[in-house]
């Protein structure tokens, strides 16, 4: 009954401390986030979990759009990522524009669309009805 024998509430006797974020295989913070997510009053309790499932949804997220804003700086052969390759990465994915699509990138620019009414048309057959406008 002396407990000389017993380990506690961690589970390891002496062993060397693991952040949450190394225990979960994580890049992002646990810690900060759960920090943030204590100060920031959303609730008056947060489970233990809520901070390690949020960093894992944010390390998703974002190892998703830089792989896609890192290929559109490949198809453009630059090789640093910039404002315009995010945008076009975003506005590209369809789930990404949905779950981005309020937002405004500073120096994003615009997708680049031109409306078929616009375009020139083109010259068919001499056989058909439709005259061009050559004399």
């Amino acid at each position: 009954m002396s407990g000389k024998g017993k380990i506690g509430k961690g589970g390891k006797k002496g062993g060397k401390a693991m952040s949450r974020s190394k225990r979960a295989d994580l890049n992002f913070p646990v810690g900060r986030i759960a920090r943030f997510l204590k100060k920031g009053r959303y609730s008056a309790r947060i489970g233990a979990a809520a901070p390690v499932y949020l960093a894992a949804v944010l390390e998703y997220l974002t190892a998703e759009l830089l792989e896609l804003a890192g290929n559109a700086s490949k198809d453009h052969k630059k090789t640093r990522i910039n404002p315009r390759h995010i945008q076009l990465a975003i506005r590209n994915d369809e789930e990404l524009n949905h779950l981005l699509s309020g937002i405004t990138i500073a120096a994003g620019g615009v997708i680049p669309n031109i409306q078929p009414v616009l375009l020139p048309k083109t010259k068919g057959k001499k056989g058909e009805a439709g005259h061009s406008q050559e004399y």
